[in-house]
């Protein structure tokens, strides 16, 4: 009797995380990005989280009413560094103590945060800096282990750096010959070294997208799970997709530095939806489809085929990111900023996304040019730039979701991204005499342009402006281009 009964319990509990693992309860994690005028509020954003089976979560930076909700709501954490804290906390270890007992210590104690791991910089040996970050991460670094110790959390919390590939090459292109770059191999070694000793992970963010971006000659179908390009063949293994080989070729650079077996974790990998041809709902739902059922089936690479946590990049989009690397930033959420579904996703045995619950939103108008406005107006390209430049116009850009408007369509737009960002206050859709609200939505039929209504923060209860309306972004050289972009299809559309 009593081994039938516990037969039944081992049948029962194994039956109970069957279904845990089908459901995508096990083993999701993604990146959750703050960068945005309306923010969806933590609760929303957490119970997003767990209904659909994220338990694992990374933030950039430590921001408060993120960690707040993650509070007692069983999901591990790992809270970034920004970079441009790397200075202070690598040049005093009292900075690097103020920092844990301030973002890790407190969220801990007083809020029940599962924080598990520190992520010192985000990407700081990216080939773009320049080396600006070279000399102070590896101190940062040794700084915060040894605050988390004096905090009692040495155990409990571990220390990474999250890294983008460019920090390895392989000079033949096969995995196997992978090494670090020349310019940064001694801080490398430091820094796994370091790791290695500490127990903690090294992390680091692969980005498919990025390498057909940077590449006009690369394998469009090399980038997709399911793709149909010659595989890369190294020795006996065939390679089908970057993913694989790129994951591969940091295992070959770390084996040449005598840490083959290192513990690694993906801290960004993903698909944008916009601000770029390449970005778009078609491709990024074929990506992130194969990503997660490479999760469910805990599939790893030839070289490491014990799965690793990997963290998708990201959970929502982000208005205010910076555009530097292209108008796409703002766009790799899996969800919309206001944690609607994007594109469908199945989460294994048939689960699908579950959209975000309770969110409340501003009034159903928007601002866009008056009906009598012309686009010889000379005041138009003045009020473009002013909404362009403190609002998100990513979705205008060529190729974009928006990107095949008219000119009136164009301007209707900007105005609108404008209205919605300032809260749809009256002044806001006052561009001298251009524009007009109305209750009517001006989203065009049959297409994936969407004229937003944004998140109403004060009937979330926000208690005070965010900084990033307060003082809104500029995003320069993107914005600028946009503008021109315009002001040129105008002119076409005169001379016509």
């Amino acid at each position: 009797m009593g081994f039938q009964y516990f037969s039944k319990c081992v049948l029962l509990a194994f039956c109970i995380l069957s279904q845990g693992l089908a459901n995508g309860v096990f083993g999701f994690a993604c990146n959750w990005g703050t960068r945005t005028t309306h923010p969806l509020p933590g609760n929303i954003a957490v119970k997003l989280l767990k209904d659909n089976g994220f338990n694992k979560v990374k933030l950039f930076e430590a921001d408060p009413a993120a960690l707040k909700g993650l509070g007692k709501s069983g999901i591990q954490v790992m809270v970034g560094i920004p970079n441009d804290l790397l200075a202070s906390i690598a040049s005093n270890v009292n900075a690097a103590v103020q920092w844990v007992s301030q973002n890790v210590s407190s969220y801990i104690s007083k809020s029940g945060v599962d924080i598990r791991y520190v992520a010192v910089g985000n990407e700081p040996f990216l080939s773009s800096y320049k080396g600006q970050f070279v000399q102070t991460t590896y101190p940062a670094l040794q700084n915060i282990q040894a605050a988390l110790i004096k905090a009692g959390l040495g155990r409990q919390v571990k220390v990474t750096v999250p890294l983008n590939a460019d920090v390895y090459q392989s000079d033949s292109g096969v995995p196997s010959e992978g090494k670090f770059r020349p310019d940064i191999e001694d801080q490398m070694t430091k820094i796994v070294k370091f790791l290695n000793q500490n127990d903690a992970p090294f992390t680091i963010n692969i980005y498919p997208f990025l390498s057909l971006q940077a590449d006009p000659n690369f394998p469009k179908e090399y980038a997709f799970f399911n793709g149909s390009a010659a595989p890369v063949v190294d020795g006996s293994i065939s390679y089908t997709n970057v993913l694989d080989a790129n994951f591969d070729t940091l295992v070959s650079a770390l084996e040449k530095i005598g840490y083959g077996s290192m513990p690694i974790i993906v801290g960004e990998v993903g698909w944008p939806t916009d601000g770029d041809p390449n970005a778009n709902i078609k491709n990024a739902q074929r990506f992130n489809q194969g990503l997660v059922d490479r999760i469910v089936k805990r599939q790893g690479t030839p070289k490491r085929p014990t799965p690793t946590d990997i963290y998708i990049f990201g959970l929502l989009d982000e208005d205010v990111k910076s555009t530097d690397p292209g108008n796409f930033e703002r766009h790799w959420g899996i969800f919309n900023y206001d944690g609607t579904i994007k594109y469908p996703l199945n989460l294994g045995g048939g689960k699908p996304l579950v959209a975000a619950k309770g969110v409340r939103y501003l009034q159903k108008q928007w601002c866009i040019m008056s009906p009598q406005a012309s686009i010889t107006d000379p005041n138009l390209a003045q009020s473009l730039s002013k909404a362009c430049t403190y609002a998100d116009c990513t979705s205008l850009s060529p190729g974009s979701s928006c990107g095949n408007l008219d000119a009136k369509g164009n301007a209707s737009y900007a105005f609108n991204i404008y209205f919605q960002t300032m809260n749809q206050r009256r002044d806001a859709c006052q561009f001298n005499n251009l524009s007009t609200i109305t209750n009517i939505d001006p989203s065009p039929a049959q297409s994936g342009c969407q004229f937003k209504i944004m998140i109403d923060l004060g009937r979330h209860e926000y208690r005070s402006t965010p900084s990033s309306l307060a003082a809104p972004t500029k995003v320069l050289d993107s914005m600028v281009m946009l503008v021109f972009s315009f002001m040129f299809f105008i002119l076409s559309s005169l001379s016509m």
